[in-house]
């Protein structure tokens, strides 16, 4: 099963690529996505990434929680889903 992984404290330098580059050492990414401001399309200094299997999951977050990385020192954990609030489309 897939899990996903929380990665802060991020290099407004680094890449995706270079994200994906560094968690595929220790197993298959599924994904890697850096979180942009939308309003200065500026990166936030934070991203996720998805590791096909748990065990490298695991291994990377072990490895690589503060790891540097572009002269920052890395937190990686595990994402924790927070509930989003219901929104809906009707007005009183």
């Amino acid at each position: 099963m897939a899990k996903k992984i929380y990665v802060g404290n991020m290099s407004y330098n680094t890449s995706e690529e270079e994200l994906r580059d560094l968690f595929a050492q220790y197993g298959t990414v599924l994904s890697a996505s850096i979180i942009i401001d939308r309003e200065t399309r500026r990166p936030k200094g934070f991203g996720f990434v998805e590791m096909e299997e748990d065990s490298a999951a695991e291994a990377a977050i072990s490895q690589l929680d503060g790891k540097d990385l572009g002269g920052r020192n890395l937190r990686v954990n595990e994402a924790i889903a927070k509930p989003r609030p219901v929104r809906n489309n009707y007005r009183d």
